[in-house]
């Protein structure tokens, strides 16, 4: 089921389109000012990495000095975290779990999205 963007000539907002068919002709009015002259965009798209893809393309940050530098991308952030915890004998709350095993899966928090 496609999701499309619309593109508003007038206040330049996207539009997201949800629809259950593949239908190219549509050309829904601007969801926020309500003006009909919109077009369609090139939609971003995602792809997933694997731990070990994200270990291929930066490295494993355990073989580093330990430092920032080791951590050059944020799903590596959780390495570190765990690492600490571990470290100082505390339990990992589970909040920090789940934004870490997200972080894994490509799902970053509000902060670190444009990174």
């Amino acid at each position: 089921m496609p999701i499309y963007e619309f593109r508003c000539a007038d206040c330049k907002k996207v539009t997201n389109y949800f629809t259950r068919k593949i239908d190219t002709e549509v050309r829904p009015p601007c969801e926020h000012c309500g003006s009909p002259n919109t077009s369609r965009m090139m939609s971003k798209f995602g792809r997933s990495y694997t731990r070990q893809d994200i270990l291929e393309k930066y490295g494993d940050p355990s073989a580093g000095r330990g430092g920032p530098e080791d951590y050059r991308d944020p799903r590596q952030i959780g390495t570190w975290v765990e690492k600490k915890f571990e470290e100082y004998g505390m339990d990992l709350p589970e909040e920090a779990r789940t934004m870490i095993d997200a972080a894994r899966e490509g799902e970053f928090p509000d902060p670190v999205k444009d990174l």
